[in-house]
């Protein structure tokens, strides 16, 4: 089955560029070419294309707002970003904005029929150099998590933050379960340190948001 392309790019000779790279391709069929984000939304509309090749910065209307809107329309449209930028920035706004590709321009010749198949297919589509960039923010954000996360409660601390939650006090918490109320106080102030709350009402929320209470 052909594969039918739109491509753009706001550089003509690029655009031409594409065109006759992918043109020996025998299952991939460029059925039209744009030079901004407006005019792309329209050859789109005009000739249904099973994929889009998109520049990031196009006049008029950039490429991450034209593949917004295209799939906004049509959820089942196929969009690769093609870009001279490969900082995760980039990569992470196109990939949160819809699009199942990402190619860098100086890996175009080799990769994009490559990834033109893949996502035709269903699937998705990183260049190296892109898959480096969002393998980095995954790492980043993991030890971002790994720094900020609450520690776990000891199961007499969840006993105290469900007493809490249940608006007791310190002393009727104590003579439940069995402890003196400094113990209890000592309890308090290691759950805010372990959770990183600052008060029993933020206390009483977390209680609730993990069902050791019903609200």
């Amino acid at each position: 089955m052909t594969i039918r392309v739109a491509i753009a790019d706001d550089h003509k000779l690029l655009l031409g560029a594409l065109e006759a790279m992918l043109a020996p391709e025998p299952d991939i069929e460029v059925v039209g070419t744009a030079n901004d984000g407006i005019a792309l939304l329209e050859l789109v509309a005009r000739k249904k294309p099973d994929v889009v090749v998109a520049d990031i910065g196009m006049p008029r209307m950039n490429g991450l707002e034209a593949v917004q809107r295209m799939l906004a329309l049509n959820r089942t449209a196929r969009v690769i970003v093609l870009s001279g930028f490969t900082d995760k920035r980039f990569v992470l706004e196109a990939l949160n904005a819809g699009a199942a590709g990402y190619v860098a321009k100086m890996s175009a010749a080799d990769q994009l029929p490559r990834a033109i198949r893949s996502v035709a297919q269903g699937g998705t589509y990183l260049c190296p150099e892109s898959a480096g960039a969002v393998v980095e923010s995954i790492r980043e954000k993991g030890r971002r998590g790994s720094a900020s996360a609450p520690q776990s409660l000891a199961p007499r601390e969840r006993d105290v933050v469900r007493l809490l939650a249940e608006g007791k006090t310190s002393p009727e918490i104590a003579e439940e379960l069995g402890i003196t109320a400094n113990t209890v106080d000592t309890h308090r102030r290691n759950i805010l340190r372990k959770l990183g709350l600052h008060s029993v009402a933020e206390v009483v929320r977390y209680a609730i948001r993990n069902g050791l209470v019903t609200p």
